[in-house]
C-alpha cells in the first residue's frame, strides 16, 4: 500500500465509510455481484479449518454477497455485521435463516465466541490505531481455536481511492506489526499472501487461535 502524504488524508476520511456505504449499498452490491468471486480459494481455504456447523462472525459483511452466501450455503451459521443497514437489509431479505446486524465492528461486544471470524475487506477502511485496538475485539469473540481471516495492505501507510466520486480510505499496519498483534492474543499465522495475484491482489492473512479463549 503506497503512503500518502498526511496533507492529502484528512482525519475524518475513516469516519466516512460507513456513510460512504449507505449511500451507495446499491452500487456496492452490483459491483459483488459482478464480480468474479476471486476470493473463493481464500474463503474455502478458512472454511476447512472450521467445524462442520461452525459458528462464524463476519465483520463488515456488506450485502452479503459472495462470502456470507457461500458460507450459509456450506452449512456454517453466520452472524454478519455491517454498519450500512441497506446492505444489513439485503441480507436479511436474502439469507432470513442467518443472523445479520446493523452496527461497528469497532464497537461490536456480542457476548459470544465464534469458530471464525472473518473481516474482508472491511477492517483496512479502519484507522491504523483502529485496527490496533481490532485485535481485542477478534480475541473477546473468538472460540478455542477460533480462526481468523482478514485483509491489509502490503505495507504500513494509508490511502485514498474513489468510489462512485467519493474518497475511499484504506489503511494497514507493517506485516511484522500484524504477526506481534496476533502472536498476543494466542493467534499462529497460518497463512500469508501479500497482493496474491490469484485473488484481485488482496494480501491476506489466515490465523488460527491456539487452543484457547480469553
Amino acid at each position: 500500500m503506497a503512503r500518502t502524504p498526511a496533507s492529502s488524508t484528512p482525519d475524518a476520511a475513516a469516519a466516512e465509510i460507513a456513510g460512504l456505504y449507505e449511500r451507495h449499498a446499491s452500487a456496492w452490491d452490483e459491483i459483488r455481484a459482478r464480480s468474479r468471486f476471486a476470493e473463493r480459494k481464500w474463503i474455502d481455504q478458512f472454511a476447512d479449518l472450521l467445524p462442520a456447523g461452525g459458528a462464524v462472525l463476519d465483520l463488515g459483511c456488506g450485502s452479503g454477497e459472495p462470502i456470507g452466501r457461500h458460507l450459509a450455503d456450506a452449512g456454517f451459521a453466520v452472524t454478519g455485521i455491517d454498519g450500512s443497514a441497506p446492505l444489513i437489509d439485503l441480507c436479511r431479505t436474502r439469507m432470513p435463516a442467518q443472523t445479520w446486524l446493523v452496527g461497528d465492528m469497532r464497537q461490536v461486544a456480542l457476548n459470544r465466541r465464534f469458530d471464525g471470524l472473518i473481516a474482508w475487506h472491511s477492517f483496512f477502511h479502519l484507522a491504523r490505531d483502529d485496527q490496533r485496538r481490532m485485535f481485542d475485539v477478534f480475541a473477546a469473540h473468538a472460540a478455542t481455536a477460533a480462526v481468523l481471516m482478514f485483509t491489509s495492505g502490503p505495507q504500513d501507510g494509508e490511502a485514498l481511492g474513489r468510489f462512485e466520486g467519493e474518497r475511499l480510505y484504506h489503511a494497514s499496519l507493517a506485516p511484522e506489526e500484524y504477526r506481534a498483534l496476533l502472536a498476543m492474543r494466542g493467534f499462529e499465522v497460518v497463512d500469508f499472501v501479500a497482493e496474491d495475484p490469484e485473488s484481485n491482489g488482496d494480501t491476506v492473512w489466515l490465523a488460527k487461535r491456539k487452543g484457547r479463549a480469553e
